[in-house]
């Protein structure tokens, strides 16, 4: 780590927090981030040269592992061709085809950059579609960092938001109406007391940004209902889930289907990509066909595309996502027998190539229950894990993956390490 070490310092000089995204500067964990050299199939190697088994993935995008040969062979070859025109491309038309042929909602799309990109342009569409102004969200739910969606629950269960963040005024807070996730009924009272102002409910079908949360059928059955019955849109942000938990995402899982969907990690093939889409008669209000606005000087950019079109082929293959399912499953079922037979109030559970691991007897319903994982004892774990080359998301709030390049052996190898850092915290 001592190079690692170095190189944060050096970072903190030049670049806010010493990283470009929060999470990253383990301070959650406590100790230092580990500054990463290469990647190659489920392993990360650090600046000095350590090995990890990689369990982040670079957040969920990498499905196929590190430096994936078809995926680097695309790329390579887009490489050749030019990195990006400002202009259409043959790419996006099979890029957009791939999608809609594994999410039939995608009736229509826009590619744009990153999810935080998609989300704001889903709920500006939802706007301008309904002619409303409220939208409501769910605590524990992240849908990227503009402002609208930097909310924090008001006061009581129908109130308002305010801001969650230093920069993000009252105004932009004002329309948004944040909700306990998994709570039907919290629903079903706003809109029978606001139902003619929400614009769109947003949802992580299944979240990741407060841990593994996986709702009820119920819950989202009831959000679909509710918006067909008021007339409201439901986006259903599967940045994560998308080609992740299935090929039809999370919305296959359940077979609830949305108005509009967000996507963004796997479409990239471990660049920065993003779509957002849905319904033909919602879409068609984007410009130039209708008057709601969105561009992008690099939205639909070749290289991306590329790398992500060769991601998407790659899933198509019989039994990837059963292969992937069955993997997760087996390694959480490991780490719930370790903890067992440790004496740990410790928990995992998985859907699809994800995976929560939470210090608590139960696997949590709703951020409430997420914050009530024992935050002490997840730090150490992770401590541990890491420097027995172990690499999960520094923070017990981020889901973690695993992806087709993790192979029994790794499995195993990790199983066996859990087990014993999980005996070890209960050692005197």
């Amino acid at each position: 780590m001592k190079t690692s070490r170095a190189l944060f310092e050096r970072a903190k000089k030049r670049i806010a927090g010493g990283v470009n995204s929060p999470v990253r500067a383990f301070s959650a964990v406590g100790g230092e981030p580990v500054f990463f050299a290469r990647g190659e199939g489920p392993f990360l190697f650090g600046a000095d040269g350590e090995r990890y088994i990689d369990y982040v993935c670079s957040w969920g995008a990498l499905i196929h592992g590190h430096a994936h040969p078809q995926i680097v062979s695309a790329a390579e070859e887009q490489v050749k061709k030019g990195l990006g025109f400002g202009a259409p491309t043959e790419l996006e038309c099979e890029f957009a085809e791939a999608i809609a042929r594994a999410m039939p909602v995608m009736e229509k799309m826009r590619a744009v950059s990153s999810g935080t990109e998609a989300a704001m342009s889903a709920l500006r569409l939802a706007r301008g579609f309904s002619g409303r102004e409220k939208i409501i969200k769910f605590a524990g739910c992240y849908h990227g960092h503009s402002d609208s969606l930097l909310v924090a629950a008001g006061s009581g269960a129908l109130t308002f938001g305010a801001p969650s963040s230093a920069g993000v005024t009252e105004g932009a807070a004002k329309d948004t109406v944040v909700l306990p996730y998994n709570d039907a009924q919290t629903v079903a009272d706003a809109f029978a007391r606001r139902g003619n102002e929400i614009a769109a409910v947003i949802v992580e079908p299944i979240a990741g940004n407060m841990n593994l949360v996986i709702p009820s059928r119920e819950f989202l059955i009831a959000l679909r209902e509710l918006c067909d019955k008021f007339g409201a849109v439901l986006i259903f942000d599967e940045v994560m889930t998308g080609f992740r938990v299935s090929r039809g995402g999370a919305q296959q899982l359940f077979n609830v289907r949305p108005d509009l969907c967000c996507l963004g990690k796997v479409v990239g093939g471990g660049l920065p990509a993003a779509v957002f889409g849905g319904r033909a008669d919602i879409m068609k209000n984007l410009a130039p066909g209708g008057d709601v606005y969105q561009a992008g000087t690099l939205s639909g950019n070749p290289l991306a595309l590329a790398a992500g079109l060769a991601a998407l082929r790659l899933t198509e293959e019989d039994g990837f996502y059963e292969s992937l399912a069955q993997k997760t499953e087996s390694l959480t079922a490991d780490l719930n027998a370790a903890a067992e037979k440790a004496g740990v109030h410790f928990c995992a559970q998985s859907a699809g190539g994800m995976f929560g691991i939470y210090f608590r007897k139960t696997p949590p319903q709703n951020f409430a229950e997420a914050q009530e994982c024992d935050s002490a004892a997840f730090a150490k774990f992770h401590q541990k894990m890491l420097a027995r080359g172990i690499y999960l998301a520094p923070s017990q709030y981020e889901a973690s993956f695993l992806g087709s390049a993790h192979a029994a052996e790794e499995l195993t190898e990790t199983a066996a390490i859990a087990a014993a850092v999980l005996g070890d915290l209960t050692s005197p």
